[in-house]
């Protein structure tokens, strides 16, 4: 599925009373092995500084991971969608994005 862009984030009432409008970039994933499956991708901690697939993505600023189900995923992103799409394709079995 391609990535969608545009998407805004909006919110009327800030601190100070300031309106926040962030653009996030929003993928979905279906990989071809369950994501539990992928987190043995970060057997060693230490080096990853994380043990899961949803703690690699999430460590990117402004971007989070959202599993839907055993093998896909939600991702969104103010602006590294693009990093983390392009680690995707090279270190996970993707069968749909």
């Amino acid at each position: 599925m391609p990535s969608r862009t545009g998407q805004v984030a909006e919110r009327k009432e800030g601190k100070g009373g300031q309106t926040m409008n962030t653009t996030y970039q929003t993928l979905i994933v279906k990989f071809s092995e369950p994501i539990t499956a992928l987190d043995g991708i970060f057997d060693d901690t230490g080096a990853w500084g994380t043990d899961t697939l949803k703690g690699w993505i999430d460590d990117y600023e402004s971007t989070r991971f959202t599993a839907t189900d055993s093998h896909t995923a939600v991702i969104t992103s103010e602006y590294n969608m693009e990093c983390v799409k392009e680690w995707l394709q090279r270190q996970t079995p993707i069968s749909e994005m």
